[in-house]
């Protein structure tokens, strides 16, 4: 495939116009548009920031030999795996999670992932949902958190009104940013050490890092990939120690590990 065709495909999987990725690398729109007629190529000064908007290696954008992939744009659909969640929720008899399921269906409405496409942002605290039950989680506290963690911080739920008890608003509470006054990245050592003394947090925190590390090419820039993983080996496999420490999260913790250290060496290999 030549040069143009991989330019066009990486800025439409990306959801950009011409114009937008023309001003992201500062040239003109009509540089962009010559480029993928591969009427032209771009200068080297522009091949670096073209890797970087568009979320591929310089090898994989000058290379002859780069494959075309399908691309999926979400790899689970929220409508079956909302049901799932529910029915097994049913079956249990999961309380606070039959609450949670339809408020944040109602308060994420509309909003959507980073990334190419529109995915819907349910898909995000359902996947996590469904992951727990994957691992023979089925734990009323643990199913609510995860399907809650976005919604103070993301949507503006009030803690207080979440149809929960208090441990799973604690741990809401512990992993939403938004519950400390300064900006986000000066309290980062606080807000992990705070979560670290909460086991509940803790596995929250871990299967949403997972679930973030699967799906981050779909809409991290290369340089924001190298942060989180740099982020998550500093933050997040200490949280993992604290899950392992759980006798009821064993199992789950070798198998949070086992993905998100694999995930870490594989992103560190291609990064």
């Amino acid at each position: 495939m030549k040069m143009g065709k991989r330019i066009a495909e990486a800025r439409r999987e990306r959801g950009m116009t011409q114009e937008e990725l023309a001003d992201r690398v500062g040239v003109s729109f009509q540089a962009v548009s010559t480029w993928e007629r591969d009427e032209n190529v771009p200068d080297t000064k522009h091949l670096k920031v073209l890797s970087e908007v568009l979320g591929i290696s310089l090898d994989s954008l000058m290379s002859e030999n780069s494959r075309s992939w399908t691309l999926r744009e979400k790899l689970f659909d929220e409508t079956h795996m909302y049901t799932y969640v529910k029915t097994r929720a049913q079956s249990l008899s999961l309380r606070q999670t039959l609450a949670a399921l339809p408020l944040v269906r109602a308060q994420h409405k509309g909003q959507l992932r980073d990334g190419p496409g529109s995915v819907p942002y349910i898909v995000h605290p359902l996947t996590m949902a469904c992951h727990a039950l994957a691992m023979g989680i089925e734990e009323d506290d643990v199913l609510a958190a995860l399907l809650l963690h976005d919604v103070v911080e993301d949507t503006g739920a009030a803690l207080e009104a979440l149809p929960v008890g208090k441990t799973v608003r604690e741990a809401v509470r512990l992993v939403s940013y938004n519950s400390y006054p300064e900006p986000k990245e000066q309290i980062k050592p606080l807000y992990y050490e705070n979560i670290g003394r909460n086991p509940l947090a803790c596995l929250v925190k871990c299967i949403d890092r997972c679930c973030n590390l699967s799906t981050m090419a779909m809409g991290f820039s290369r340089e924001k990939m190298v942060t989180y993983v740099e982020q998550t080996e500093e933050y997040l496999l200490p949280l993992l120690a604290v899950v392992k420490n759980e006798p009821r999260w064993n199992n789950a913790a070798w198998l949070l590990q086992y993905q998100i250290t694999s995930l870490l060496e594989t992103c560190k290999r291609l990064l």
